[in-house]
């Protein structure tokens, strides 16, 4: 490290800047953060292929094994190729409150040299890029088993555009209308999580129940399939959480720690309390709390230290049980593999609980009184779950007019590994 990048650094923190102090050194290249965030992008994508897609594999019919892999990797092509050619631009590049510009259409003016603070820009962009594939491959668990495939491409396509890039726009980018607000998302409760959680659920309710759904027994195809991808969810989550910041740096160890954390707080709740209400802990059970805990923390993951961050834990198991195994059954929507659930039930619990337990000794800087930032945490999920409802609904009723979203009764019976791919697991 140069002297002339460690004095910039120092006086970042002298200042007490929110930013990550690397964003200060923007006309130097920071080699520690930048193999840092090499790491944690391809632990992000990792996440996805395999980590979710083994984790929905697992979890479905073995009928739809291949066909819910096959929508995950799709879904990778797909939404890569789009935030190359906009999605990035319209997230990232300067435009107004509600959505960026074109002045990154294509990656025009972005080279191998251009830096987004102390990283390259480039790596700042697929580190993006992993946060919308992921988003967009979370919300298919909702729909598991009976959404066509052309559909599901073509709501990707449109949703990825006019609901994801303008929610992140609104939260980090810094005409953001959220950023500017004071919003607290360090990694994605808002823009990933309650994102695809209420997609997910629009997308559950106007498809309909599974059929046989409440009568049939819908257990998971392979237990075995789905632990491997919880696994590797929880792994890849360290560069999820800890590469939020773009820097090697204290912080990021802060959030590796708390994100740890939490997903033990949510294991072991979600455990005691299947435990408690079943008579029997699952290891079903274990993961969904280990995943929950970690979708409550990844909000705070950059301010909150590491006994909130248990209770954060603690909280979103307990109520992403209580979400999937008691509000579920009552109000009888078929959240397939829980998406809503777990990602946007947990994403709202971990949004809120931020407000309460964000402290200046991890951000640096001082935080408005407790009820305020509650109160723009609040504001902030409410404004994700009404425009992301509202739009994921209006594009789902203009794609079933087209070309209809569910398969045929009979394509359903056969399942959509055959149905879809022509393929099936013997």
């Amino acid at each position: 490290m140069t002297l002339r990048s460690t004095l910039l650094k120092l006086a970042a923190a002298a200042a007490g800047l929110t930013a990550s102090v690397s964003a200060f050194a923007a006309d130097t290249l920071d080699k520690g953060d930048t193999a840092w965030m090499l790491v944690a992008t391809v632990l992000v994508l990792f996440m996805t292929i395999p980590g979710i897609a083994l984790f929905y594999a697992g979890m479905a019919r073995k009928k739809n094994i291949l066909g819910t892999i096959a929508q995950d990797f799709a879904i990778c092509g797909v939404v890569t190729i789009l935030w190359f050619v906009i999605g990035y631009s319209l997230a990232f590049s300067e435009g107004n409150s509600f959505i960026g510009g074109l002045s990154f259409l294509g990656m025009q003016g972005i080279g191998v040299n251009t830096l987004q603070g102390s990283i390259p820009q480039l790596l700042f962009a697929v580190f993006q890029m992993t946060f919308a594939v992921l988003t967009a491959c979370l919300i298919t668990g909702s729909w598991a088993g009976r959404v066509k495939f052309s559909a599901m491409l073509a709501f990707m396509v449109i949703w990825s555009l006019l609901v994801y890039a303008p929610i992140c726009h609104w939260v980090w980018a810094s005409d953001g209308f959220f950023f500017k607000l004071g919003a607290l998302d360090y990694a994605g409760g808002t823009v990933v999580h309650i994102n695809a959680g209420i997609a997910g659920l629009v997308g559950a309710l106007m498809l309909g129940k599974r059929k046989g759904y409440g009568v049939t027994p819908m257990q998971p195809a392979n237990l075995t399939i789905a632990v491997v991808g919880a696994a590797v969810l929880w792994v890849g989550w360290m560069g999820f959480n800890g590469g939020s910041g773009l820097a090697a740096d204290g912080r990021a160890a802060m959030a590796i720690v708390v994100s740890q954390i939490a997903a033990a707080g949510g294991l072991v709740a979600w455990m005691a309390a299947e435990w408690m209400y079943r008579g029997k802990p699952s290891l079903l059970g274990m993961i969904s709390g280990a995943i929950a805990g970690l979708v409550g923390i990844t909000p705070g993951s950059g301010f909150v230290e590491p006994l909130p961050a248990l209770l954060i834990g603690l909280i979103a198991g307990l109520v992403c049980f209580w979400s999937v195994t008691i509000l579920k059954r009552k109000l009888g929507y078929d959240d397939a593999l829980d998406g809503w659930g777990v990602h946007g039930v947990g994403g709202i619990v971990g949004a809120l609980l931020t407000g309460v337990f964000a402290t200046a000794r991890v951000t640096g800087t001082d935080l408005p009184p407790v009820l305020t930032q509650v109160g723009i945490q609040a504001l902030s999920v409410i404004a994700t779950l009404v425009y992301g409802g509202i739009m994921s609904a209006g594009i789902l009723y203009l794609i079933d007019k087209v070309m209809g979203l569910r398969v045929s009764a009979d394509d359903e019976q056969i399942g959509l590994d055959l149905a879809l791919h022509g393929e099936r697991i013997e």
